[in-house]
Formats: structure tokens, sequence, C-alpha cells
């Protein structure tokens, strides 16, 4: 049953990491770039999840199909939802170790490579907190390789968010799983509203920020996500997509269908605080 949306409210529930291209601070403009209607939302690169996250608080029974091709992401969010208090005890004692000596405990642990779920997900939730600029990215081999931020006193276990992220996931509404982008064109139907928001295209050799798993979002990848989008607006879907003010991104959606409007960004991703503001971004859509 489609649902209507006038505003994304500010939720209790936020993202539990930092990630490269989180739309917290695009939120307003997404909000105005929503249909009023649409049946269940659909996301295949859910990152910080901070779009999920908004419009649940907005409409909590709303049901959702979400997707991201990072395991160690999507299994942060099922551990999230159903081994919180074994979670929250592995980061209390990252937390107590890290406050010991930062850097060397920092490097110990981006060293690490844990098995068992509980440890695996508390390193990434650390090191995220911890290193520079919050920024996820792995080499080629799959390795995180960012080094120590600096920071006075992280907040390494936040129990208030990770609790309510929790509490919001306890829903069979919100399918979570571990998959392709494409997968999301076997489950969404007429009506539905798919955003998509790939890792953004570079519009220059040092703005190149694709590589948030050992696979880089090639040119290809691109192809395959326009012609995506094609077959669900075919289909009867709403579907909304973000990317960098990129003339490869939009000359892949450059069909009568689709609208594209440029809008305002600023992304705490660059080491100058200088250049941080003013920068372009895209919405498209085809409603």
């Amino acid at each position: 049953m489609a649902q209507e949306y006038h505003q994304i409210v500010v939720t209790e529930s936020k993202p539990f990491v930092k990630w490269v291209g989180g739309k917290r601070q695009l939120m307003r403009e997404l909000e105005n770039n929503l249909p009023k209607q649409f049946g269940t939302y659909h996301e295949p690169f859910l990152g910080g999840g901070a779009v999920m996250f908004n419009l649940l608080a907005n409409e909590p029974r709303l049901s959702c199909n979400v997707s991201d091709f990072n395991s160690d992401l999507i299994l942060a969010y099922v551990t999230i939802r159903d081994k919180l208090g074994k979670l929250i005890e592995s980061l209390e004692n990252h937390s107590k170790n890290y406050h010991k000596d930062s850097v060397e405990y920092y490097y110990q642990v981006r060293k690490q490579e844990p098995k068992q779920q509980i440890e695996k997900v508390s390193r990434l939730i650390f090191l995220n907190k911890t290193c520079f600029n919050g920024l996820y990215r792995v080499n080629k081999k799959g390795q995180f390789n960012v080094p120590l931020g600096r920071y006075t006193n992280p907040n390494i276990v936040n129990k208030e968010n990770l609790t309510a992220v929790s509490k919001t996931l306890q829903t069979e509404k919100i399918k979570i799983s571990c998959r392709d982008f494409e997968a999301v064109l076997d489950d969404a139907k007429k009506g539905d509203l798919v955003y998509l928001d790939p890792p953004y295209q570079p519009i220059s050799s040092t703005a190149n920020f694709t590589s948030y798993t050992h696979r880089d979002f090639t040119e290809d990848d691109l192809q395959r996500l326009a012609d995506l989008a094609n077959q669900l607006s075919s289909k009867g879907c709403h579907v909304l997509l973000s990317n960098s003010n990129s003339k490869t991104v939009k000359n892949h959606f450059s069909g009568e269908h689709w609208s594209i409007s440029k809008i305002n960004a600023n992304r705490a991703i660059n080491s100058n605080p200088a250049k941080r503001t003013g920068h372009k971004e895209i919405i498209i859509k085809n409603y």
C-alpha cells in the first residue's frame, strides 16, 4: 500500500558509521525530491543508511528492502539488530585500550583480521570512529588502509544510538542483504521507490572514492547501473539517483524520462577544510 510523505524528520536512529557519500547533509534536498507516494523503499547501496533511517522516523511501518555489496557493513547491520549486547561489550573493550595508547592500539587493530562476527563488527566500528575523517577505504586485497585520525575523545561506544538503531531494525518489514545492486530488479514493483546512491564517479584525478570494497565501481558498473535504472523505470518504479556532477553520469541519463538537477553539497572527506564547501552534485529522477 502506498504511503504519502511530506517531510523527512530528524530521526532518533542515526547512521552508526560515517560513510563516504553519506547523505545526512543532503537530506533536505533529497526530501524535496521524494515522490509524494510510494510502496516499498529499495536501496541497493545502503552505506550509512541515513535516508532509510529518516524515512523510518516518518513512517516506522514502511517496508524497506536494503542491501550493499560490502559484506562487512551488512554484517554490522545484522549484528546490531541481533547481538547488540555482545557488540557493545566488545566496543567498550576497544575504547578502554584505545585510551591507554591510541596510536599503538589503532595500528594493532588495523592489522588484525578477526574471523568471529562480534570482533569483525566491533573492529569496523572502532576503526571508523578513530580513523582519519571516518573514511572507509580498502586496498585491492580488501585490507583497511586508512591512517589514525586526530581525535581527542572519539565516541567509540555510542550506546544510545546503537540501541536506537537496533530497535529500528527489529521488524520483518526491513530486509537487509549483501548482494550486487542489480538484484533489486527482481524485487522492485510498480509504485515502489528505488534510491540509487552508488560510489560517485570521480570528477578529477584526486576525487576517486570508489574503493569502499575491494572491487572498484567501474565504468562498466556505471553502464550496468544506467541499464538497471531504465529497466526499473519501465516497470513503473519511482527511481531516484544521486551522483557527482560528472559529464559521464549525465550522458548515461540523457533520456527524456530523466530529469537532472544540480545541488550544493559540503563534503568532509577533503584533508583541506577550505575545499570541503561549494561542491556540486546531481539528483536524477524519472518522476
